[in-house]
């Protein structure tokens, strides 16, 4: 039993097209989903839970959910956070990944362009963090060096000649 255990824990993880959803996945989901009439299925209701990818076309249909008072707009922006996060992008950029519909049966394979396409924007998004996390290292070089000259300077000027 314990060895049946292992495997299939080793074989969920070795599933590469499985992208778990975070806490902030699901808060993302909850955003969407309090937006509409109804909740919709192919978002992670828990951390854990898979990231799928959206049926293209489905827009149209969670369009069709929105609470009557709620501007378009809203729910553009919330689906927009969801769907340009790195790990919904990991989870389209999969090998072999899969799109639902909105009750999260799969229904068809991210095409290999938009599998490249997500990729390439994941690589996009780790050189922004990596370039935000250099700037303030170079920033606060520079300014070192900048305060180093200057303390240079006035001692060269209050040092007697030689």
């Amino acid at each position: 039993m314990m060895h049946e255990k292992t495997s299939m824990s080793k074989s969920s993880r070795g599933n590469s097209s499985l992208v778990a959803a975070r806490d902030t996945d699901v808060l993302k989901a909850q955003a969407i989903n309090a937006l509409l009439t109804q909740p919709i299925a192919i978002l992670p209701a828990e951390a854990g839970d898979p990231i799928r990818p959206f049926a293209l076309g489905l827009w149209a249909q969670i369009r069709q959910l929105l609470l009557p008072d709620l501007s378009v707009s809203t729910l553009r922006r919330a689906t927009g956070a969801y769907i340009h996060s790195k790990r919904y992008l990991l989870a389209v950029a999969q090998r072999g990944s899969v799109r639902h519909d909105i009750d999260g049966t799969p229904i068809d394979k991210v095409s290999e362009a938009d599998r490249l396409a997500a990729g390439e924007k994941i690589e996009s998004l780790r050189r922004r963090d990596d370039a935000r996390k250099a700037a303030p290292a170079l920033d606060q070089s520079i300014s070192l060096s900048k305060a180093d000259m200057i303390r240079a300077t006035l001692l060269n000027r209050n040092s007697p000649p030689r």
